[in-house]
């Protein structure tokens, strides 16, 4: 009876030991909780998903929704979490490539960095998916995102309605995320014309948001405020609206960021921020993950891409799959946000909903 005992534990330590070691955590410079991941299923597709970062509430739920889809399709998902760091990034996708997997889903720290990994993963004949942020120079089949150059249209189009300032500057994230490009780009189309000029841009590196909140500081201390900030995400201007509100508090400042952020919401109704750009990440990172489990069956780049626009990442012109960004304003918030499940009204309005 003891032997039995005795045999009984020893296999339920084994299993304890074998299933803690499918999840892995990284704490890398204490930006998540969250890092590595590879789950299990009794399905012969391999999902490999290569993150950034996940210190930043966007990213946490765009990997819940995509690792979330991919099971549901009936695939094996391994994530690899590169804690804001290029060098981390492209030894993790070496990994995934080692590792064999049908599809790899990148979502880049440098848009340029990445790009002699990615053509090591291609000779592999291994697919790969740019998500939300462009990779450039390297064979890319299929770049997913949210139109970030009409995202820069609506900022400068709503700023245009609610500010007469001719005074504008913005404080952007980092210049190797390509989607700032394209933001400048929107903000151009609509600007070009008018007599509005955009005095300076500041990239925030690293989307450091210190840095920020240390450029909105400098721009009060020296000064030079502008009749208008347009900033890079939420979280850069959550940094901005802080620095404005202890050193310029009697004042108001029209700032706007994009990604519909809990807080940013928050400072919406609470009219800290004027207004932010929703974009339809549950869909995306949905899409994503289908797109990512058909190319793991076989699905070509081209078969999937027809009828698609292209986009010129420096080596081809990648299909590119664009969902449309929104608006959002304290006007509509609750259709836009609270409506479609986006936050709870608890979650926007806070105190005010009790």
């Amino acid at each position: 009876m003891k032997k039995i005992i005795s045999r009984c534990a020893a296999v339920l330590l084994f299993s304890l030991i074998f299933g803690s070691a499918l999840i892995s955590c990284d704490e890398k410079n204490n930006q998540t909780k969250k890092s590595n991941v590879q789950t299990s299923s009794s399905y012969d597709l391999t999902v490999g998903f290569s993150i950034d970062t996940l210190a930043i509430e966007r990213w946490q739920r765009d990997l819940d929704v995509f690792v979330n889809r991919v099971k549901e399709l009936g695939a094996n998902i391994i994530v690899q979490n590169a804690g804001s760091s290029v060098e981390e990034q492209n030894r993790q996708l070496m990994y995934l490539m080692e590792r064999n997997v049908d599809v790899i889903v990148c979502l880049p720290k440098d848009a340029d960095g990445l790009a002699e990994s990615i053509q090591k993963i291609k000779s592999k004949g291994i697919p790969v998916i740019s998500y939300d942020r462009l990779i450039r120079g390297c064979d890319v089949d299929l770049y997913m995102t949210v139109d970030s150059e009409r995202v820069g249209e609506l900022m400068a189009e709503q700023m245009q309605r609610i500010t007469k300032s001719m005074n504008w500057y913005c404080i952007l994230g980092d210049q190797k995320d390509y989607n700032m490009t394209m933001i400048e780009q929107g903000m151009n189309n609509v600007l070009s014309n008018t007599y509005i000029r955009i005095n300076h841009t500041f990239y925030t590196s690293g989307w450091n948001y210190d840095l920020a909140y240390d450029e909105a500081v400098n721009l009060i201390t020296s000064g030079r405020i502008p009749g208008a900030i347009i900033c890079g995400n939420d979280a850069v201007a959550d940094a901005v609206i802080k620095a404005f509100s202890t050193y310029y508090p009697d004042h108001h400042i029209p700032i706007c960021g994009q990604d519909a952020e809990i807080a940013a919401c928050q400072s919406i109704v609470s009219g800290k921020q004027d207004f932010t750009i929703y974009k339809p990440i549950t869909k995306l990172a949905e899409y994503a993950a289908e797109y990512a489990v058909r190319m793991a069956k076989g699905s070509k780049s081209e078969e999937l891409s027809q009828g698609l626009k292209t986009i010129d990442n420096g080596y081809k012109m990648v299909p590119v799959y664009l969902l449309q960004p929104e608006l959002v304003t304290i006007e509509n918030i609750d259709r836009v946000i609270i409506d479609s499940g986006f936050h709870t009204f608890n979650e926007v309005y806070g105190a005010k909903a009790q």
